[in-house]
């Protein structure tokens, strides 16, 4: 059952909330999100496999469906709804993502894309690059 609780915010049973806006990147690093709904666009993309959240992918246009297929077929940590909008469909997917085995492999993937994340942005290749950049654009 819904509830309105306050202004944006909408009760759903016990534990959840639907939230009209909110600061994306502090609730991806909230520890006790298990599963983020998203259009797919290509920076909270990032910002979720950072945080290593596993997705509901729901892209709207543009480079949002490609970015739902590479983060669901390639990364494997996503279920994509492309053409899905039945309430009785997400439900199943969200119990999908949140208690079933599959689920289970997708959370790990996301913790071992957040891994690789912290690794290349703290002196593996992506921080080396970037300095290389940064270097290279002082030098002119």
């Amino acid at each position: 059952m819904e509830q309105v609780v306050g202004r944006g915010f909408t009760k759903v049973g016990e534990n959840g909330c639907i939230i009209k806006w909110t600061p994306q990147k502090e609730v991806l690093a909230y520890g006790m999100v298990r599963v983020f709904w998203t259009h797919c666009g290509w920076n909270l993309t990032l910002e979720t496999i950072s945080e290593g959240v596993p997705m509901i992918c729901k892209p709207c246009f543009g480079d949002q469906r490609v970015n739902a297929r590479s983060v669901n077929r390639v990364w494997k940590t996503s279920v994509h709804l492309e053409n899905i909008c039945d309430r009785r469909q997400i439900e199943k997917t969200i119990k999908r993502l949140m208690v079933d085995e599959e689920g289970k492999e997708m959370r790990q993937r996301a913790k071992y894309l957040k891994e690789r994340v912290e690794l290349s942005t703290r002196g593996g290749s992506s921080y080396n690059f970037l300095n290389d950049l940064v270097e290279l654009i002082r030098s002119f």
